[in-house]
């Protein structure tokens, strides 16, 4: 019985949160989509918990194919139509959702905008993990595996999806909602787990990502852009009494590790650049296995060290930046020390979403709409306080924001949350961005 009444109070206070404050500069048609989300809330709690409540760790194929089906069973009560783009067995991933609406080639107004919403139906947490299932923490937070990241931007995707077509405002809108279902590791090579999903948005002129907001008025206009490197070392071997001889050399740990400091050296106060040493190895024998990321060795305290290898990451804004990040590291390691001899290779990753002019058009848009909601302005966020994300694989193609989904903390982290106050604005904010966008 107390559960009862707590969950009654929770809905309760969902619904004063949704009706303020006082929203301003609204028509008729956006003010009844409003009063739908409003009086919708405790079925968007419910969603939320169904979702969460089942693990969709990126390996958990069959959970993240259940996750697809709930989320297909509500596109379609939104009258889109919906398609499950399967991935080969090789990637070892279950694939992902689409669902569309439109694109009949009908006359619609010059001023309407091709969409291209972006979720995805994965969470970190695989099933050998301690399970985290739903639960409210207080009357305004609850906690989950993927409450935040990004189960929560799901469901604001379709509850305001569901707002505009109850109320017949998505008659002549074009849009393709697509989830992809490992974006927290996704299938190798990428231009096949990739490849469906930028082909899709291809066909579009505005895309939203509806990962995790950071409040109720900051959107992402960029988003950096991830690669690796990995730097190997080789050097002369012999009795350590020889180290710094022209005969024994610096040997491979020294030289990496100069390499590596010059590094931080160089670059480490460029602003959006980073790039994180994750692996250092190095010894008398050394073995790496790359595809399991791991190594070891062998070495004495004697011997000067004839190997090394080193591993990491790195981030940038824009290509031109990861360009010039990648000259200047390649010229650090061509000046090696005596004995010793480097080489530095480069892979590219997740690209990166490029502040544009286009995007800030749509932040101003998206401005408007939080103005009139009473919410004040929406402010570009920093790039440098997110990672890459499946936006940037389709951000050159079209104009593209990201941080239109849920709030909350902890990401990644066991006792992740979600806000739930903010949960219905953040609702009011996507769908009153995607009817005006497709005016």
């Amino acid at each position: 019985m107390k559960r009862q009444f707590f969950i009654v109070g929770l809905l309760f206070n969902l619904q004063v949160f949704a009706q303020q404050p006082t929203p301003k500069g609204l028509n008729a048609e956006e003010k009844a989509v409003l009063t739908y989300i409003d009086q919708n809330m405790p079925r968007a709690i419910a969603l939320l918990k169904e979702t969460v409540d089942i693990n969709s760790g990126t390996l958990n194929i069959e959970g993240v194919k259940k996750v697809g089906a709930i989320f297909t069973r509500e596109f379609e009560k939104a009258k889109f139509k919906t398609e499950w783009i399967t991935m080969p067995d090789s990637l070892n991933r279950a694939g992902h959702l689409v669902a569309t609406i439109g694109f009949d080639k009908k006359q619609k107004s010059p001023t309407a905008k091709k969409l291209f919403l972006i979720g995805h139906l994965d969470t970190v947490f695989e099933p050998d993990m301690p399970a985290s299932p739903f639960s409210m923490l207080n009357d305004s937070v609850a906690t989950g595996q993927g409450v935040y990241d990004m189960k929560g931007g799901d469901v604001i995707m379709v509850i305001a999806l569901q707002a505009l077509q109850q109320q017949g405002l998505l008659n002549n809108a074009d849009i393709i909602a697509y989830l992809t279902g490992d974006e927290e590791s996704s299938g190798k090579p990428r231009q096949v787990s990739r490849g469906h999903f930028m082909e899709a948005a291809k066909k579009t002129d505005v895309a939203l990502g509806f990962e995790s907001a950071h409040g109720l008025n900051t959107i992402a206009t960029a988003r950096r852009g991830s690669s690796s490197w990995s730097l190997k070392v080789s050097g002369k071997t012999g009795h350590s009494a020889s180290v710094f001889t022209a005969s024994g050399g610096y040997g491979a740990i020294y030289e990496a590790a100069r390499i590596v400091n010059a590094f931080r050296e160089t670059l480490s106060s460029e602003k959006y650049l980073t790039f994180n040493p994750g692996m250092f190895v190095g010894g008398s024998e050394i073995e790496y296995q790359k595809s399991a990321a791991t190594a070891s060795a062998l070495g004495k305290t004697n011997i000067i060290a004839p190997d090394a290898i080193v591993t990491g990451d790195l981030r940038f804004l824009t290509e031109a930046q990861k360009t010039e990040a990648r000259k200047t590291m390649n010229a650090i390691v061509q000046k090696s020390l005596t004995g010793t001899k480097a080489t530095i290779s480069f892979s590219d990753g997740i690209p990166s979403m490029e502040p544009t002019i286009g995007n800030k058009k749509v932040l101003e848009l998206i401005s408007g709409v939080t103005t009139d909601l009473g919410l004040g302005p929406a402010i570009e966020g920093d790039p440098g306080s997110r990672g890459a994300g499946d936006v940037s694989y389709i951000a050159q193609f079209v104009d593209a924001v990201d941080g239109m989904g849920a709030s909350g903390k902890g990401a990644h982290a066991p006792g992740e949350t979600i806000n739930l106050k903010e949960f219905p604005h953040l609702i009011k904010r996507a769908a009153l961005t995607i009817y005006r966008l497709t005016r």
